[in-house]
């Protein structure tokens, strides 16, 4: 086949089921709001990948040969981005039973993975080392968008769940600030890692 999707699918899990900015939010959001309320916010950050797929399929790595500045101002925007939601998860309070707080939804979680470092990183890596090279734009573009969204549907519920039980352990005990603190250092972490290593 052209695309080689065994390998290319080993190499989205290590990715996918590993810490990284959106799995720090989907934990953060379960934690903060309960599974059950968080899923709209999965369902954005499912989708969301798909918003960077397709356009570097049909040719956005070709622009960022002949515009390199712009995407340099980008890749800094985005680890902005995600800094700012770092300090956000930093100073939040845990699951609360307070039905009138506000939840973020499939529109916030659709901007995660478009702001993502890793994500980028991860998307530009398949195209480059599990595609042949007379493989078809369509066929590879549709062939790494479904596994990707195959893997998230199972690996992005389940941080979010996870925050969720780590919760109902640690909300309202002094160990709560310093877990949100842990989250928020590593989710700056790895975007600090995919900057400087240059995946972007």
């Amino acid at each position: 086949m052209s695309v080689a999707v065994l390998s290319f699918t080993a190499f989205a899990f290590s990715q996918v089921g590993t810490p990284g900015p959106a799995n720090m939010a989907m934990m953060a959001t379960g934690a903060r709001y309960g599974f059950r309320a968080a899923l709209p916010f999965v369902g954005g950050v499912l989708f969301g990948k798909q918003l960077i797929i397709w356009p570097i399929g049909f040719g956005l790595m070709e622009l960022s040969v002949q515009m390199p500045i712009l995407f340099l101002f980008l890749k800094y925007v985005s680890a902005a981005y995600i800094i700012w939601l770092a300090w956000r998860v930093a100073n939040m309070r845990l699951y609360t039973d307070d039905r009138n707080i506000l939840v973020p939804g499939f529109m916030a979680g659709l901007w995660v993975h478009p702001f993502n470092p890793k994500a980028w990183a991860m998307i530009v890596t398949g195209f480059t080392n599990f595609v042949g090279p007379e493989t078809s734009t369509l066929l590879a573009t549709a062939t790494i968008a479904a596994c990707l969204f195959s893997i998230q549907l199972i690996c992005h519920p389940a941080w979010t769940y996870f925050g969720d039980r780590i919760a109902r352990i640690v909300s309202g005990k002094p160990s709560e600030r310093y877990l949100m603190w842990v989250l928020a250092f590593l989710t700056v972490s790895f975007v600090a890692y995919a900057l400087f290593r240059g995946e972007l």
